[in-house]
This record gives structure tokens, C-alpha cells and sequence, in this order.
């Protein structure tokens, strides 16, 4: 007899528990805990990680569009992993994290592994997710979206304080995306 689904819980992701527990993701996620651990807005640990992982997953349903859930996954655990590299070096972090995304998916025990198209999508979407583009593929496009509408910026304290410096336009100002 199956058993309920309601007993089931959400399966698995082994791919995705495999680049959480890379030492490369980790070593940059503890840099950049150090890095924000003043920094009173727009964090980057994983509370945000995750919130731009189920919205992505919530877009990516909603439209249709068929991407692997453990694909949307990395490419949201994965799209800020360059970060402590710009405040460091000044490299924009959709560059570094892009070279690093795929140090960290080439790097995968052969069991967890991504397929090569597989990481070249979740590199491509992690380079182009600071920039809507209409003509990126999907991944890009729900990866900008999802980072985007996982701000609650119409809350935070730095918006009260006109301390942003994000544009208006790419602020989630309500609660609605």
C-alpha cells in the first residue's frame, strides 16, 4: 500500500544537499557571513538562498516551463556565491559566481553529478542574474525574477532609511510579485 502523501514530505534533492555540502560553497558561504554579518539589509545567507529557490520553483510552475526542480534549486542556492569575492576584490559577483558555480558542479561526487547542460544552464543563469533579459533562457529569466521578489524591500529598514541603493525598479515593493 502507498503511503499518504501527506506522510511523504518533499523528495529528496541529493544534488542539491551535495553543492551545500561542497567545501568550496561552503569555505565562500562562511566568507560571506563574515562579510554581512554588520550589514543590516539584503543579506546573503540562506534565508535568501532558499526564498529565491521556492519562488523560482513557484514561477517555474506557474509557467510551464519544465525546469528539473533540483536545477532551479542550485541555481538559487548557487547565484550569490560569488559574492564575498566582490566585496573583496571588486569583481562582480555574477562573474565570480559564475566561475565558482562551476568549480563547485564539475566538482560533484559522480553520483550527485549535474549533467554538463545541466551546469552550463545553472552558470548561465547565475551570469545574466542581475540583468532582466528578455531573450535569456527561462532559468535566467525566473533566476532575476525570483531574486528580485524575494526581497521584501517595502520592509526593511535600510528602505525607511533611504539607506538602498537599489533603483526603485528592481525593489519588491509589496507583497504581491
Amino acid at each position: 500500500m502507498e503511503e499518504a502523501p501527506h506522510k511523504r514530505g518533499l523528495a529528496k534533492m541529493p544534488r542539491v544537499d551535495a553543492i551545500w555540502d561542497s567545501a568550496l560553497f561552503q569555505r565562500e558561504y562562511r566568507r560571506l557571513a563574515v562579510l554581512e554579518e554588520n550589514r543590516i539589509f539584503c543579506r546573503h545567507g540562506l534565508p535568501h538562498l532558499l526564498d529565491v529557490a521556492r519562488v523560482l520553483w513557484i514561477l517555474n510552475l506557474e509557467r510551464g516551463c519544465g525546469i528539473d526542480r533540483e536545477v532551479a534549486y542550485a541555481a538559487a542556492i548557487l547565484h550569490d556565491v560569488g559574492k564575498a569575492t566582490q566585496y573583496a576584490s571588486g569583481e562582480p559577483h555574477e562573474v565570480a559566481g559564475e566561475r565558482l558555480a562551476r568549480e563547485i558542479l564539475e566538482g560533484l561526487p559522480a553520483a550527485c553529478a549535474f549533467a554538463p547542460a545541466e551546469v552550463d544552464a545553472v552558470c548561465a543563469a547565475i551570469r545574466a542574474h542581475r540583468r532582466f533579459d528578455p531573450d535569456a533562457a527561462p532559468l535566467g529569466q525566473l533566476l532575476y525574477q525570483a531574486d528580485k521578489a524575494s526581497r521584501a524591500c517595502f520592509a526593511c529598514p535600510a528602505e525607511v532609511r533611504a539607506a538602498c541603493s537599489w533603483v526603485d525598479e528592481k525593489k519588491n515593493l509589496g507583497i504581491s510579485v
